[in-house]
């Protein structure tokens, strides 16, 4: 039995396409102004928690989230393909709305979470939540009883909060993914496993106070 790796997944700050609702999936696009904060915002919140090992996509905006914690820890962020967000072939680079438009009947079985469909040149949500389980799997059996931050992505983080509490695929999100979110599993003989989701409260600027 190896001892339990602690994760600290993290999805990357926000980016100017996120604020347009423009699909990035594997296009590398970088932080904008405010994503840069919270990425220094995360690296604050986890100043004093033992860290062993950080693994970021290798997507920018995934490593630019990563960089001022890992220049905190003095610990090398190591690049880790396997957790980039999922493909989207030809939906990259355009508006959820211009989706719908240009590919509506696409748009429909992406929107159901169809298991098996794919867009054109991109990847089916079957074999993606395969990718990141995988990934994740080898990931934490690399760092059997250590402390690691993974970087990552919101479709990665959809499939690693199902993995855990053992959701179907399909089934309609009732969580949050936030950009520069702190979420915490646990990877055990059994599995990955809950302990906690979706804190923000590092990223809530304090009112002015008089």
């Amino acid at each position: 039995m190896n001892e339990p790796t602690r994760i600290i997944a993290i999805r990357h700050g926000q980016t100017a396409w996120n604020a347009e609702m423009r699909m990035q999936g594997q296009l590398d696009t970088a932080l904008d102004a405010l994503g840069r904060w919270q990425a220094q915002q995360v690296a604050a919140a986890l100043a004093h928690e033992p860290i062993d090992a950080i693994v970021s996509s290798d997507l920018a905006r995934a490593l630019q989230t990563a960089t001022p914690l890992a220049r905190q820890c003095g610990v090398r962020v190591v690049l880790e393909p396997g957790l980039r967000e999922r493909s989207f072939g030809v939906f990259e680079g355009f508006t959820y709305a211009d989706i719908v438009r240009h590919w509506p009947e696409q748009a429909a079985r992406w929107r159901l979470r169809d298991p098996t469909f794919a867009p054109d040149r991109g990847e089916s949500l079957a074999s993606f939540h395969q990718r990141c389980t995988d990934t994740a799997q080898r990931l934490a059996e690399r760092h059997a009883g250590c402390a690691v931050v993974w970087v990552t992505h919101g479709g990665v983080l959809d499939c690693l909060y199902r993995a855990a509490v053992r959701i179907n695929l399909s089934a309609a999100r009732t969580w949050q993914l936030g950009n520069a979110s702190i979420n915490r599993l646990l990877y055990a003989d059994q599995g990955l496993s809950m302990v906690g989701w979706g804190d923000t409260n590092h990223l809530v600027v304090p009112a002015n106070r008089c």
